[in-house]
């Protein structure tokens, strides 16, 4: 049985990839920023990794496995989307929410590996 702490997480981050997920391809901001990071290219692969991983950490309440596939792959990509927010020189207070999200990600997976 999970604790609930780590359920909160994974339901908060679950949520939040489904609406980043989706506005990565109807949001016309999101759209600009894809410009301006110069990944355009990338958009519709960050935005099917995003509504991927988000359904995952969901299906995973019922499939551990997802849950562990998932964590790890939105960590994984919230720390490349850290180091591209550091690259092209947001700063600071716009990269927080990338490492915000590799933290969770991360903690997710780790108490659930540990399961």
């Amino acid at each position: 049985m999970k604790a609930i702490v780590p359920e909160i997480f994974e339901f908060f981050s679950a949520i939040s990839f489904i609406i980043y997920g989706i506005l990565s391809f109807r949001s016309n901001i999101m759209k600009s920023e894809f410009k301006r990071w110069g990944i355009s290219k990338f958009r519709f692969i960050v935005g099917c990794a995003q509504l991927t991983g988000g359904f995952g950490l969901l299906i995973g309440y019922y499939f551990q496995i997802m849950t562990l596939i998932s964590s790890f792959g939105l960590a994984l990509l919230m720390l490349l989307g850290f180091i591209l927010r550091l690259t092209v020189k947001d700063g600071l207070i716009k990269s927080i929410p990338a490492f915000f999200y590799l933290l969770v990600n991360s903690y997710i997976f780790l108490i659930n590996l540990n399961h």
